[in-house]
Parts: structure tokens; C-alpha cells; sequence
């Protein structure tokens, strides 16, 4: 195919002109997309492709793919690509991937044009899945329309699959693509995630999987989409959890930044919420006439913890039943987290202001000190 190679700085990759029916023959969809009756499968979620895997892993829920979202956006590119005459129906350029080495052979008069060899598999959409499949309904009601249907597209090639993970993050770090909690997943992907963010970002994913996790499965990762039951936002989780690295920053990188350490924090959490799960005994949970679970409570919760942690961290070996007892005067606390009346018994201005209140508050009953206050700046590397 013919194909212009395009040099940006250290990176080479390559801008083709592919006919529409041509193109969608050589393109793999990860999310289920739907038409006036019909579908588009995705691709196996449980592929070899690790880059598969991943994008699948991101758009889709953690039950069921987004089914009317998608629907929904199909079926409104569709219907433009029906009414748009004298405007191009796709005139931006799709973003393609694949990890194979594409040969390049250019014109002898023009260095920059040549001929691309086509890759094996089908190319991975790294940006415009949506596009596509509205072009794939679109021309089955209008098939004879693709031979005037030619698609800008922009491949990538011989890269591994960080690359590719690396690529879809900045494509769509935007609040219309991907929200706050989905990208948090992804810190521990990109180059450019700051060291204190994806150690923050590994506690929180050890806090939603580890089966001791009392916020196993609790933690909302996908902003407003879960039809799950869920108690707070993976995104104000990691903001609470972030908030505490960063205060001891120096002292993680002085003990290491590994997994181990990853999980020497979580275990601090976790040993904190058994224990104040314990203490607040039927108002922990999905008990809707009690907000201790609800994400304001959380997140005071967490800071909480990171104070405590400060001055009774060691020893971890019965460190649940230490803290147990340290948390005890929050017992006679159970009656002012009810629902009812909370927001007037705990009166702020805004969310901050309640979680500020409400961590100050359980210090006190506790007599724990604060120790743990956010630093500014960016962190040391």
C-alpha cells in the first residue's frame, strides 16, 4: 500500500489512504458495538494480546460492556454519515497499531513516500472504534456508497505494548473520554506518571482486589457508569491515598518503591478499616440508614488512618486488635453518622469542608494526633 512515512523526532510512523470497505477488513473491535440489527463482537477478552487485554480491560464496565453508550454514539455518527453531502463524513485520521515491523520501501524520486507492507494480524484502534463501527452499519444499508469512501488513517508499527497503552492514555486523558478513576489504572502503564501516583495508584488497586480488602469490590472505577453497589469513587480513593504518599515521600523511597512496599501500605489501610469496621459494627456496609461508608466518612476514614499509622504503625502483628481498642470511643460516635440529619450534625460548606470536620472530629474522640499533612509542590524524585 502506498503510504507517507512522517519523522517526529526519534519516532517514525506512517499516514495511508484506506478505502473504507478495505479498511474495516483490516481492523479488530475490543468493545460491543450495536446497530439497527445487527452487532460487532469484540475482540476475546481473554486474548494472547496483552494491548487487547488492556483496552478491553478500560472500555468496558467491570460487569458488562457499556452496551448503550456505545449504541448511542453509533448511532449518532451514523445518522451524520446518512446526512453529510458536501462535508466529509470522517475527516479526521483514525489511529491504528501493530506491534509488527513494517517494511518500508520508498519512491525512488520522493524519500518520504513509498511502499508499506501490510501487517499479519488485523491492526488494533488505538482512536476511532466508534467511527468505524458506524461506517460498518452505514455501509450495509449503503454498500454501494464505500467505493466513494476513503478513511485518513495514521499507523504505528514495531512498538511493544506499552507504546500502544502509552498512546491510548494520551489520546484519551480528556473528561469526555475517560474519567478520573478509569485513568488511575492506568498510572502504572505511562512514562510520564509521576513515581508517588502509581505507588498511590497500586495501593488502591490492592485495596479494590485483595480478598482482605474490607473495599474489595466497593470501589467505583468507572465515575458514574457502575450499575454496581458501590462506596466511593476510585478517584477520591486514590486522591485520600495520594494525599498520604506524598506526606511521606521521602521515607518510601528511602525504604523502596516496590511491590513490597506497595504492600506494607495497603496492609495499613486494610488493618485500619478491619478494625473501624469492627467498631462501627452494623453501620458499616450497605446500610443505607448509616453514612460510615459513604464516601465523605470514607475518605475522613483514610486520613484517619495515615494519622494513626504515623504513630503506631509497628508492630503489624497484632496490629488490628491495637487499633481495635485505639478506636473504641468511636462506638458512642455510631448514633451521629445516621443518615438522618448527618449533613446537620456535620454542617459545611462543601465536601471538603465535611471531610476536614469529620477527620478532625474522629481524632479528637479518638485523642489521635494529625500527623499526616499534604506537602506542595510535586514530589522528589
Amino acid at each position: 500500500m502506498l503510504a507517507t512515512q512522517v519523522r517526529q523526532k526519534d519516532s517514525l510512523f506512517y499516514f495511508v489512504n484506506y478505502a473504507a470497505q478495505d479498511l474495516l477488513n483490516r481492523v479488530r473491535f475490543v468493545s460491543r458495538f450495536y446497530g439497527e440489527g445487527g452487532q460487532i463482537r469484540p475482540e476475546d477478552a481473554d486474548s494472547e494480546d496483552d494491548i487487547v487485554r488492556f483496552i478491553t480491560r478500560v472500555e468496558r464496565s467491570d460487569g458488562a460492556f457499556q452496551r448503550e453508550l456505545s449504541r448511542a454514539k453509533v448511532r449518532a455518527l451514523q445518522n451524520f454519515y446518512e446526512t453529510a453531502i458536501s462535508q466529509p463524513p470522517i475527516p479526521g485520521t483514525l489511529l491504528l497499531f501493530t506491534n509488527e515491523s513494517l517494511a518500508f520501501t520508498p519512491l525512488s524520486n520522493v524519500s518520504q513516500v513509498g511502499n508499506l507492507s501490510e501487517p499479519r494480524e488485523r491492526f488494533l484502534i488505538i482512536d476511532g472504534q466508534h467511527r468505524l463501527a458506524a461506517l460498518h452499519f452505514y455501509l450495509q444499508k449503503k454498500p454501494e456508497e464505500a467505493d466513494s469512501l476513503h478513511i485518513p488513517c495514521i499507523l504505528f508499527d514495531g512498538h511493544s505494548e506499552d507504546f500502544a497503552t502509552e498512546m491510548f492514555v494520551i489520546i484519551n486523558s480528556t473528561p469526555t473520554r475517560i474519567n478520573k478513576s478509569h485513568l488511575i489504572d492506568l498510572y502504572e502503564k505511562v512514562s510520564w506518571a509521576e513515581p508517588d501516583r502509581k505507588f498511590a495508584a497500586r495501593i488502591a488497586d490492592a485495596l479494590y482486589s485483595a480478598p482482605d480488602s474490607p473495599l474489595r469490590y466497593r470501589i467505583n472505577r468507572l465515575g458514574g457508569r457502575s450499575q454496581k453497589e458501590k462506596w466511593i469513587l476510585q478517584a477520591e480513593l486514590f486522591n485520600e491515598l495520594h494525599r498520604w504518599v506524598r506526606a511521606r515521600w521521602q521515607a518510601i523511597e528511602r525504604a523502596g518503591t516496590n511491590a513490597r512496599e506497595v504492600e506494607r501500605h495497603y496492609r495499613v489501610i486494610r488493618d485500619f478499616l478491619k478494625a473501624a469496621q469492627k467498631i462501627f459494627g452494623v453501620a458499616w456496609g450497605n446500610n443505607t440508614r448509616f453514612m460510615v461508608t459513604r464516601p465523605v466518612a470514607l475518605k475522613a476514614l483514610i486520613r484517619v488512618a495515615a494519622d494513626l499509622a504515623e504513630s503506631d504503625r509497628e508492630p503489624e502483628e497484632g496490629r488490628v486488635e491495637r487499633w481495635e481498642a485505639r478506636l473504641a470511643p468511636w462506638r458512642n460516635l455510631v448514633p451521629d453518622f445516621r443518615t438522618e440529619g448527618f449533613y446537620e450534625r456535620y454542617a459545611a460548606k462543601g465536601q471538603v469542608e465535611r471531610v476536614a470536620i469529620l477527620h478532625r472530629h474522629l481524632n479528637q474522640s479518638a485523642h489521635i494526633p494529625s500527623a499526616v499533612k499534604p506537602t506542595a509542590g510535586k514530589s522528589r524524585r
